[in-house]
């Protein structure tokens, strides 16, 4: 019996990390209007075990409520610029001039709101809307403790392309400052963000392409 009773305490007991997980979250979306950070990426490909690596800046802004978008300024190994809202994705590459467009479908767009959204100012009830959330446990993050979820998406056609997401929220800022996205196959994508920078003065996402760029769209 006492085996048993233990097995509640703790089940009890990430049920009340999960919910103050989700007070920490509210909080900060109800406050949130954009962030910079560092960013240091690894793209884990699982059928050969290799890893590629890149590290940048990265700002996220939020005009209005339930919209967003990110510029991603990527410094090594190759240089290149992201610019991501809910219905386009474009890529620079300076040492080409060029810049590749892609305008998504709905399904597209679901998931660059999926990635802009997920830990950067939406509320828990959006969260929980189209995922079921687990709790990891506590963990330390880039010097941040934080709390690790466990997010499997409730839409089929979000499970095809991403079979689960795991978050690293701060304790303190409320925020995403790691983020775990699978794919089927054992693919991964793991992003962390330091030297964050929660609603700046200061933050214009300015997209400014030279006037000679090439454009290339992907979509053709």
């Amino acid at each position: 019996m006492w085996i048993a009773g233990f097995g509640m305490a703790v089940l009890a007991h990430g049920a009340d990390d999960l919910q103050a997980t989700f007070e920490r979250i509210d909080r900060a979306s109800n406050t949130f209007k954009g962030l910079s950070a560092d960013v240091s990426q690894v793209s884990h490909t699982a059928v050969i075990n290799e890893d590629e690596s890149l590290t940048g800046t990265m700002a996220v802004r939020r005009p209005k409520p339930h919209e967003l978008r990110a510029l991603v300024d990527v410094r090594e190994p190759d240089a290149k610029q992201v610019y991501l809202t809910g219905h386009k994705v474009e890529m620079y590459y300076p040492k080409t001039n060029t810049v590749q467009i892609v305008d998504l479908d709905r399904k597209g767009s679901a998931l660059v709101d999926q990635f802009l959204l997920l830990g950067f100012g939406s509320s828990s009830a959006e969260i929980r809307k189209s995922y079921d959330v687990g709790c990891g446990g506590p963990e330390t993050v880039a010097g941040q403790k934080s709390m690790r979820l466990v997010l499997i998406p409730k839409s089929a056609d979000m499970r095809a392309k991403l079979t689960k997401v795991e978050l690293w929220i701060s304790d303190t800022l409320g925020l995403a400052v790691q983020q775990k996205f699978w794919e089927p196959g054992g693919d991964y994508t793991l992003a962390t963000y330091t030297n964050i920078r929660v609603n700046p003065s200061s933050l214009e996402l300015k997209w400014e392409l030279p006037k000679d760029v090439h454009k290339e769209n992907l979509n053709r």
